[in-house]
């Protein structure tokens, strides 16, 4: 596994990161890069600091925390594992600890100090220089795999580890902004307060954002995520993903946005607005109907034949293997395959005797008009009725009154 050569050129978001009362909150570790300042508390797993660090609350670490030289931190410092103070570091209220302590020169701790395993004070080794040297003996005793893990824990954790909080070298959080010269990513269900400033901005999905996004390149908005301020990239694109909602204005070169997304403020581009569209369901399968809603051109009857109502004869029936049945004679008769099969498809559930020219296939039959009227005998006829009657209704035999001299 090759070893990155800065690992802190990016500020990094994991999932579930929150600010709670002035306090950021995270599962896993907090890495914070020299000559930054974190303006608010931090609770984590272990707590990591270069050079120089100011920390405006207070240190909550379940496991070990080490500060660097001249780093200093406002409140109190609660460490569940073993500590590490640099020289010069300064500690505005107490400093407790549940395992060791290694202590640097000059370093102030303004209240109490309490701790439960060894206390050495001495100038330890910042942590950038111990993490090479370490790295160093490793591979010079031929521990290669041993050195590729503590790196793929310090840069890469595991998948099942909780990801560290990764705020790189001169940045400036605070309730009020997120300022890094680095790209910046912010994971999943994350809760943050204040603007966030940085070289491109990818935030990830159900993410609520107390504050507006501005990069110099990309910025990316993920599903489900709510911005509470505005999104603004100098030189980039902005894209915002299906579900989430921007309460502001957009500003950028390009805006691509998801037809289910919601921007409630003005979008200025000065290239294109593109908007994003779900696709469509999945392609019919083989043998059902086409997209048109066409049926197929015939439904097959299960042995190769074919049922098409259209081409129906209305004296003959096709058997089932394609035979033709001989229509009903003058007695009557149940028309019959010759080979004994059913005569249509559309008859196997039909009882067997049926009489002829009453079948739910066969068009019925055509009466004549004769036997129409036999049985319209008695009935008061209408216009055009009887058969002594012209087509208007009048009786062509009728005698015609003479006109009055």
């Amino acid at each position: 596994m090759p070893i990155r050569s800065d690992p802190l050129d990016e500020l990094t978001i994991p999932d579930g990161t929150t600010v709670e009362e002035h306090d950021l909150v995270t599962d896993g570790d907090v890495i914070v890069g020299g000559q930054s300042t974190v303006e608010f508390g931090v609770r984590g797993d272990d707590v990591m600091a270069g050079e120089r660090v100011t920390f405006d609350g207070h240190i909550e670490a379940e496991g070990d925390c080490r500060l660097d030289m001249w780093s200093e931190v406002e409140a109190d410092v609660l460490v569940g594992g073993d500590a590490y103070l640099g020289e010069r570091t300064r500690v505005g209220g107490e400093l407790k600890v549940a395992g060791n302590v290694d202590i640097g020169d000059d370093v102030d701790i303004e209240e109490s100090f309490e701790a439960s395993g060894h206390i050495v004070i001495r100038n330890p080794m910042p942590t950038v220089v111990f993490l090479v040297v370490y790295l160093s003996q490793l591979l010079r005793i031929g521990e290669e795999e041993a050195a590729e893990d503590l790196a793929s824990q310090l840069v890469d954790a595991e998948d099942d580890e909780a990801q560290p909080v990764v705020i790189p070298r001169g940045a400036r959080v605070s309730d009020d902004a997120w300022r890094v010269s680095t790209p910046a990513t912010v994971g999943d269900d994350c809760r943050l307060h204040g603007n966030i400033r940085a070289e491109s901005l990818d935030v990830g999905s159900d993410n609520t954002v107390f504050g507006s996004l501005r990069a110099r390149g990309d910025v990316t908005v993920g599903p489900d995520t709510e911005i509470k301020g505005d999104v603004t990239t100098r030189g980039g694109d902005v894209s915002v993903a299906k579900g989430a909602t921007v309460w502001g204005d957009i500003s950028a070169e390009d805006v691509a946005l998801h037809e289910h997304a919601v921007v409630e403020g003005k979008i200025r581009v000065s290239g294109e607005l593109t908007q994003v569209r779900d696709a469509l369901g999945p392609d019919p399968a083989d043998g059902g109907t086409d997209p048109d809603g066409d049926d197929e051109a015939a439904a097959d009857t299960g042995d190769g034949s074919t049922d098409d109502a259209d081409s129906e004869a209305p004296d003959s029936a096709e058997s089932a293997d394609g035979e033709t049945a001989e229509p009903a004679g003058d007695e009557g008769e149940e028309p019959a395959a010759t080979d004994g099969t059913e005569t249509d498809a559309g008859d196997a559930d039909e009882p067997v005797d049926e009489p002829a020219g009453e079948s739910a296939d066969d068009p019925p039959a055509v009466e004549s008009r004769e036997a129409v009227e036999s049985e319209l005998d008695g009935v008061v006829p209408m216009m055009g009725a009887e058969p002594d009657h012209s087509e208007n209704g009048h009786d062509d035999d009728a005698e015609i009154a003479p006109d009055a001299d």
